[in-house]
This record gives C-alpha cells, sequence and structure tokens, in this order.
C-alpha cells in the first residue's frame, strides 16, 4: 500500500499533525497509518508567525528529524505556500524533504494568491517528485469567503495541474463539502470539526481528515489548564510519564 492509497473518498483516514519529534512518536504509536505535520504548531513553537514563510528551516527540520527516526508511518508535511513564489525553488524545496506528501496552500500573508501561480507551484513539484502525494489547499473559505464556486474553480485547476488531493478547510457546511468531494475528481481532505463525525464526513464523500493544528492548540489549553491547577491547589490532569517521553528521543 502507498500512501496515496490510504485516500479512499467515503472511507475517511484521520490524519494527525505533529509539531515536533516526540509529538509524531507518540502519533505513531498509535494506529495511525500517517503522520502529517501542522504549520500553525511548527511555526508557534519557534515564535514565528503561520503563514508568513518564516518557517522554512524549522519545517525543514523537522522533516528531516520525523524521516530520520523511522517512525514507520508515512509522513506528509505542511509547507504553507512553498514558501516561495519560484516554483522550481518549491519543487526544489519538496525534493530536498524526503518526505511521502506535502500540503500545499493557495495563499501568502493571509492573501490569496493567483490559482495560475498555485497551479505551477503544483506542476513544478510533480515534475521533480512525482511519487509525493501533493494536496493542494485552497483558502478561499478559510480566510472568511463563502464563494464555493471560486473554491470548486481552484481546486479544479490544482486536479488539472496534478495534485493528488485536494484540502478545503474553513467550513463545516455538509452541503460545501459534498459539492466538492463530487465536483473535484481528487479525494478530499477537511479539517475535523465536532460538527461534522468521521462516519457523517465519510457519507459527504471525505478521504481525510486532517487535525490540522488542532493538537497543538489542544496541548497549549493543557498546558495552562495544568499550571493553573499546580497554583490554584488543583489535582493535576494526567501525564505521560517521564520515562516514556525520553523513549520518544531514542
Amino acid at each position: 500500500m502507498t500512501f496515496a492509497d490510504l485516500h479512499r473518498p467515503g472511507h475517511p483516514f484521520v490524519l494527525p499533525n505533529a509539531w515536533d519529534l516526540a509529538s509524531a512518536g507518540l502519533l505513531a504509536r498509535q494506529d495511525f497509518p500517517a503522520i502529517g505535520t501542522t504549520s500553525l504548531g511548527v511555526a508557534a513553537a519557534h515564535g514565528l508567525v503561520d503563514g508568513s514563510r518564516a518557517a522554512r528551516e524549522a519545517t525543514t527540520r523537522l522533516a528531516h528529524d520525523i524521516t530520520a527516526a523511522r517512525l514507520g508511518r508515512y509522513v506528509t508535511v505542511d509547507i504553507e505556500d512553498g514558501f516561495s513564489d519560484d516554483p522550481t525553488a518549491v519543487a526544489e524545496f519538496v525534493v530536498g524533504l524526503g518526505v511521502d506528501g506535502v500540503n500545499i496552500e493557495d495563499s501568502t500573508r493571509g492573501e490569496l494568491i493567483a490559482p495560475d501561480l498555485a497551479a505551477r507551484k503544483i506542476v513544478a513539484i510533480k515534475t521533480a517528485a512525482p511519487t509525493v502525494f501533493v494536496n493542494a489547499r485552497t483558502d478561499v473559505h478559510w480566510l472568511g469567503g463563502s464563494d464555493l464556486h471560486a473554491a470548486l474553480d481552484r481546486l479544479s485547476a490544482y486536479a488539472d495541474a496534478g495534485a493528488d488531493g485536494v484540502f478545503l478547510p474553513g467550513t463545516a457546511d455538509p452541503g460545501v463539502i459534498e459539492a466538492v468531494a463530487l465536483g473535484i475528481a481528487r479525494p478530499l481532505n477537511v479539517l475535523a470539526t465536532p460538527a461534522l463525525t468521521r462516519r457523517r464526513l465519510g457519507n459527504l464523500g471525505v478521504a481525510r481528515i486532517s487535525t490540522g493544528s488542532l493538537l497543538y492548540r489542544s496541548a497549549l489549553e493543557r498546558t495552562l489548564d495544568t499550571a493553573l491547577a499546580v497554583r490554584d491547589g488543583r489535582p493535576f490532569p494526567p501525564a505521560i510519564p517521564y520515562g516514556e517521553v525520553q523513549d520518544l528521543a531514542e
């Protein structure tokens, strides 16, 4: 089975997103067939702003650390917009990561880029690294828009450019999700949402459910809650044992 084979419309697998080697190792110990990274988690953990191209080096280091650890799982990396406007440079960056897949978005610093530029990046990646699964993300809804036709047009262009899958974050509208699943001849990836169960998303035609930055943000929430519990004299929430965390680094 290849990473691409995991993507079965109607039978979505869950892709948890790590932000460092410890979180990747912890997730790899569970029954997840693949591990992704979260650009927000990677950026924020290094004091950087997500979507600003500032986390290129941190993303590269994490990709290399995860692959070197040989976790026995497929690895896909969130590369924001590819960290460049130059399709050739984006392709060279992806080749250097040595991973099974990448997620590339069509916005830079909070603004949508021209769809033809995003498509050229995809063409370049697939030409240079044909076996890398390219998950092409449109941020039409993520940035607050609601134009389904614009999202469909963009994702269709990315599919024509060679994207192996498409990603529509920013909406939990069943009608929108189903329209994209039916309208684009590529496996659809969406973000996990409490509004729609895995079964429901499968019925809508989804092939992959990413946790995105949820795990990182949940870890921050748990960190704050634990610190406040210590300060306020409340019982501590359970934590992974010290030795188990040490084992993750070995």
